[in-house]
């Protein structure tokens, strides 16, 4: 499955594939909300599998968000493959409950 990205009462929600090969167009998209807008919330909650270049490819965009003092959630953790992967990277602090 292609990567989608759907906005849900503004929750963004990313299904599919998220992987090295497609994250420069979702880090496009997310960049121009973060300028854009006051908060970004991101939901893996349906991604079906992930690499290490698409984690920190969110960890930047944190960072990114964070510095122009912008609120950006990133939930998931539900997702076992979500939560494993940024464990391994040290980036679990990225990751908020899934509860909103």
């Amino acid at each position: 499955m292609a990567l989608q990205i759907t906005n849900n009462s503004g929750i963004f929600e990313i299904n599919g594939l998220l992987n090295t090969q497609n994250i420069s167009s979702m880090k496009s998209h997310f960049e121009a909300l973060i300028e854009n807008t006051k908060s970004v919330i991101i939901s893996l909650d349906k991604v079906n599998d992930l690499d290490k270049g698409a984690v920190k490819c969110l960890g930047l965009l944190y960072k990114k968000a964070i510095k122009k003092n912008k609120v950006f959630y990133i939930i998931g953790s539900e997702n076992k493959k979500v939560r494993d992967l940024f464990k391994e990277q040290k980036l679990f602090y990225v990751l908020r409950r899934d509860i909103f």
